[in-house]
């Protein structure tokens, strides 16, 4: 039986949900536009919807791979620059030097729970 997909999204879970609510809080400079108290989180960036949960205790085991995921967040910014110096304002340093690309300039850097973001600048 066919279906039509109406929407998606990504989430990413956090054993440490308010650490992770206030890092892209303070990322985005935005607040959630949906909270579940000590649950869920989600913030919209243009057409992207990110949502951050706290896994459940029964399935907590499944989530346990902090660090290891191979999924990236790819946010794209109008001034590497300025991303990478509220990045380490926010004590998430990028560990590695600019990359240029065909595409444009990008840095990887880690949000709390080590998930990969890749910050893009494309060329002007």
């Amino acid at each position: 039986m066919a279906f039509q997909c109406v929407s998606g999204f990504v989430t990413l879970s956090a054993f440490d949900l308010e650490k992770m609510t206030q890092f892209y809080r303070q990322l985005f400079q935005q607040e959630p536009v949906e909270v579940v108290p000590h649950s869920y989180v989600e913030f919209h960036l243009g057409n992207l919807r990110l949502g951050i949960f706290r896994p459940h205790e029964d399935h907590k085991e499944e989530f346990s791979t902090v660090g290891k995921n191979p999924m990236s967040i790819c946010l794209e910014v109008d001034d590497l620059d300025a991303a990478i110096d509220r990045l380490k304002s926010l004590g998430y340093a990028p560990p590695g030097a600019i990359i240029e690309a065909a595409h444009g300039r990008e840095i990887y850097a880690y949000d709390p729970e080590q998930n990969r973001l890749i910050i893009h600048q494309s060329w002007s």
